[in-house]
């Protein structure tokens, strides 16, 4: 093995600058970067991704007067100590090797205990994470607190947003309209597409249920928080692993989701919360809209939860999910992971699809029935924690029960002031 700088205030690896992030908050200030793989093994001479373990590089300046304790519990409940790290990965090494690699991570270990008026930098070995990580930096001292909320995109070159022109797009935000919330409004109610389509453009398919308004940077805060992931890119390799996954009936985190089309082009971004059965999980496609609200990007989605597989000559894999019919369920699931995470700052419904019923349900691309209220989720996100009963509801219109739309039960059903009726 070769021997290894001391850790200074150089950053330790080879890196994009503009991959290292920094915040400020109280006089403290905390950069933090995530090497690739690659960069990790060159300066650990180990693969450490091969385990399922990702370092995260942190570097803290406390500039004020208190002394505080960095919570590393908080960054992930599932890191690993050096010397956790040094055993897992050094099982085929000789013993010399294995000692000077022990050396080498317990020296990169970052400090729990941030002296005021000092900088400390090193790193935290978290468990592995791919496409997107949210690192939630606490700092806890007397009579103060300090919590800092980091988005980190992991370059990988195997998502479907790396492979889409989502970038380029981006880029072009400053071209957009520009729309007040009351413009925004109207917009979603006469002028947004209420389903997405197939290619052509001729079939229509699931609702466009979800608006979520933020940058791109707050969204990955936001969704990683909540536990959502990117999925990867239909090609060869992830179709053979996702049919590997269903034969085996175990869990594909980051499987891949079939294109849907909205605004004449797939899906910019698809996220999904698995479990461990690849046939479950909730998931969600997003585009980025040709306008923004008060300067700010607006993402049009779509979501449900897939609850079954069967086969299908619809689909390029051969086989599809079945959704859940209920698909108010998953736009409420959406905004309890948000609420969860702190990261609703206001929010609203406002006229979509329509309402469907379960004797006259509509269906999507792949035959699957789907019953709603007919409205879509409108998210503000918030960069800063917010509690969720001080997230803002604008009260534009009210959105059904699941439960009770699953019992047949909904008030909003009922004839009268049903936000069913007209919504606004």
């Amino acid at each position: 093995m070769s021997s290894k700088k001391k850790l200074s205030s150089e950053y330790p690896f080879s890196v994009d600058l503009a991959r290292v992030q920094q915040q400020t908050l109280k006089d403290v200030t905390v950069h933090i970067s995530i090497p690739t793989a690659e960069e990790a093994e060159s300066y650990f001479d180990i693969d450490m991704s091969e385990y399922g373990i990702q370092p995260i590089w942190i570097r803290i300046e406390n500039t004020s007067d208190i002394n505080y304790w960095l919570i590393p519990y908080a960054i992930d409940p599932s890191y690993y100590t050096a010397d956790e790290v040094a055993l897992i990965t050094g099982k085929h090494l000789g013993k010399e090797d294995y000692f000077r690699n022990r050396s080498l991570l317990r020296n990169n270990v970052l400090p729990f205990f941030q002296q005021a008026n000092s900088a400390t930098e090193g790193y935290i070995y978290a468990s592995g994470k791919s496409g997107g990580r949210f690192v939630d930096i606490h700092l806890t001292g007397r009579d103060e607190f300090v919590r800092m909320r980091f988005s980190v995109l992991l370059p990988t070159q195997v998502f479907d947003y790396e492979k889409s022109e989502l970038r380029e797009r981006y880029q072009n935000l400053d071209q957009l309209r520009d729309l007040t919330i009351d413009e925004l409004r109207t917009y979603m109610r006469d002028s947004l597409p209420s389903c997405t389509t197939n290619s052509e453009g001729n079939e229509s398919g699931d609702p466009l249920n979800v608006v979520l308004i933020g940058s791109g940077a707050l969204g990955i805060s936001a969704l990683s928080a909540s536990g959502w992931q990117f999925t990867e890119a239909i090609t060869v390799a992830s179709i053979r692993r996702m049919i590997g996954a269903a034969i085996k009936n175990v869990a594909f985190q980051t499987a891949p989701i079939s294109a849907l089309y909205t605004f004449d082009r797939k899906q910019d971004v698809a996220l999904q919360l698995g479990r461990p059965e690849i046939k479950q999980r909730n998931h969600m496609r997003l585009w980025l809209a040709p306008v923004r609200c008060e300067g700010e990007p607006v993402w049009i989605g779509q979501i449900s939860r897939d609850i079954g597989v069967k086969l299908t000559t619809k689909s390029k894999s051969l086989f599809t999910h079945i959704i859940d019919p209920f698909v108010d369920e998953a736009r409420e699931y959406l905004l309890h992971s948000l609420f969860c995470s702190e990261s609703v700052r206001k929010y609203a419904f406002v006229k979509g699809v329509g309402a469907s019923n379960d004797q006259s349900p509509r269906d999507n691309l792949t035959d699957d029935p789907y019953i709603t209220d007919g409205l879509r989720m409108v998210v503000w996100l918030s960069s800063t924690p917010v509690p969720s009963h001080k997230a803002e509801n604008l009260g534009w219109n009210a959105s059904a029960d699941p439960a009770l739309e699953l019992k047949n039960q909904s008030t909003l059903n009922n004839k009268g002031n049903s936000a069913l009726i007209d919504p606004l």
